[in-house]
């Protein structure tokens, strides 16, 4: 399940797709599901757009083709649907969910040391150090 920082992401990424799978009076076949299933695996991310012909509601279609295709609608707009399924080898590495850890990332030691406030040095301080005056 996508949570809404990853749907974001994913819906930021999608604007500039053109549809790749068109609904239309025939509504959602195998053979559709079958099309977006092979859509889906080939880009992991894909637009779907309904026809004005379409007898279903659009949230109904979107359902459906997400239960079909195993998928995740990542954004319902007008008459496009956002469906995405991530691939065996992904090629979008989504914003990770909280208390998740990253694979084979370590993390960045913590330093010990905090920098000290209300300390401004301006150009005049940065030029006496440079001269070695104090």
């Amino acid at each position: 399940m996508l949570n809404g920082k990853q749907k974001r992401f994913l819906r930021g990424i999608g604007h500039g797709l053109s549809p790749v799978v068109t609904v239309g009076k025939g509504e959602v076949s195998d053979a559709l599901l079958k099309e977006t299933a092979e859509a889906l695996e080939a880009h992991e991310l894909i637009k779907v757009k309904i026809l004005e012909s379409c007898i279903l509601d659009r949230s109904d279609v979107a359902q459906i083709m997400a239960v079909g295709c195993d998928a995740e609608v990542a954004q319902i707009l007008g008459r496009t649907i956002l469906l995405y399924r991530a691939a065996a080898e992904p090629k979008l590495e989504l914003p990770l969910q909280p208390g998740e850890k990253a694979r084979g990332v370590k993390s960045a030691p913590v330093k010990s040391e905090t920098p000290k406030r209300g300390v401004w040095k301006g150009p005049r301080d940065l030029k006496r150090e440079k001269k070695g005056k104090s």
